[in-house]
C-alpha cells in the first residue's frame, strides 16, 4: 500500500514519539541519530521496498533492509511495528530483560525483521553486499538496501567493502549514509574528518545521489531515483544529509544527545513537539 508525502509524515511523527518514549521508558539508547533517520526509514518501509510481514530469513523476491549503525535501533523497532512485523506493545519492551528488543538488533530472539545482529560499526556494508551478490545469483531482481552512519566511516573494513562493491558490478545494492556530522565523542571533522565522502565514493566506482534526509518528499523522490539507477553496473550511494536529533528542538544538531536518555520534563517537552498520528503504544 502507498502513502502520500502527508500520510508518511505523520507516520514520522508517530515513529519519533516512539523513540523518544522508548529511551526514557528504559533510561537508554540512542534517540539522537534515530529521531534523525525517521523519515528515510519510513519512506523506506512504508513507500520504497517491497517486503513481506510475514517474515522469512531468506527473503526471495522481497527487498532486503540491513541497519549497520545498530545503535540506531529504537526507529527500526518503531517502523517494523508500525508496518505489522509485530505488535506494537512491544515497543513497550524495549531494552528490558528477556525483551526481543535488545539495544542492538539481534537474531537470536527471533524478532521479525531483523536479518542480522549489527552495533559493531562497519560491518553492514559487507553483509549486505553478501546478500546482494546471493540475490544475483539465485536471479531475484529485488533490491537490497543498508544504512551506515558518518561515524562509522571511520572503520576500515567499510573501504574495503566499497572498493568490493564497484569492482564486481553489485549493482542492486543501494547504500545510504546517515550524513548527520556528529558522532559519539563530537563533530566528525573534529574526531577524525570524513573530508569529501562524494568524491571518495566516486572514486571508488559508485554512483552517487545527494538527499535531504529530513525532508519526506526528498527522500521519497531520492529512494525512487536510487533504485531506477539500479542494474546500471554499479552501486548506488545515497549521501543523505540530516541533522540528529530532528523533531525535537532541544536535541537536534548535538552529538549530546547521541547516546543520552530524556528525563520525565524532557520527555514531555519532545512530545509536545511531536503529533500523536496513530496512537500511543
Amino acid at each position: 500500500m502507498k502513502h502520500t508525502i502527508s500520510e508518511l509524515e505523520d507516520i514520522a511523527a508517530q515513529v519519533r514519539r516512539d523513540i523518544v518514549r522508548m529511551v526514557h521508558a528504559c533510561q537508554s539508547g540512542h534517540p539522537g541519530g534515530s529521531l534523525g533517520c525517521a523519515d528515510f526509514m519510513t519512506a523506506l518501509y512504508f513507500e520504497i521496498m517491497n517486503h513481506s510481514t510475514d517474515f522469512k530469513m531468506d527473503g526471495k523476491g522481497e527487498d532486503l533492509f540491513f541497519l549497520s549503525n545498530g545503535h540506531i535501533s529504537p526507529v527500526f523497532y518503531s517502523v517494523l511495528a508500525r508496518s505489522g512485523y509485530f505488535d506494537i506493545a512491544e515497543l513497550a519492551t524495549f531494552r528490558k530483560l528477556n525483551s526481543r528488543l535488545q539495544g542492538h538488533p539481534t537474531t537470536h530472539e527471533g524478532l521479525p525483521g531483523i536479518r542480522v545482529a549489527s552495533g559493531s560499526l562497519g560491518q553492514g556494508l559487507s553483509v549486505a553486499i553478501g546478500a546482494a551478490q546471493a540475490k544475483k545469483l539465485n536471479k531475484d531482481h529485488a533490491h537490497v538496501f543498508v544504512l551506515l552512519g558518518d561515524g562509522e566511516l571511520q572503520e576500515g573494513q567499510n573501504w574495503e567493502a566499497i572498493m568490493y562493491a564497484p569492482f564486481n558490478k553489485v549493482d542492486n545494492l543501494i547504500a545510504s549514509v546517515d550524513y548527520n556530522g556528529q558522532q559519539i565523542d563530537g563533530p566528525t571533522e573534529k574526531v577524525l574528518s570524513l573530508e569529501n565522502l562524494q568524491a571518495k565514493f566516486e572514486a571508488f566506482g559508485w554512483h552517487v545521489i545527494n538527499s535531504d534526509g529530513n525532508d519526506m518528499d526528498a527522500i521519497v523522490k531520492a529512494l525512487h531515483y536510487a533504485k531506477s539507477l539500479s542494474g546500471k553496473g554499479k552501486p548506488v550511494l545515497n549521501l543523505m544529509s540530516t541533522q540528529m536529533g530532528y523533531g525535537v528542538d532541544f536535541m537536534m544538531g548535538s552529538h549530546k544527545w547521541h547516546g543520552v536518555a530524556p528525563n520525565d520534563e524532557q520527555l514531555a517537552a519532545a512530545l509536545a513537539q511531536l503529533s500523536s498520528t496513530l496512537k500511543d503504544y
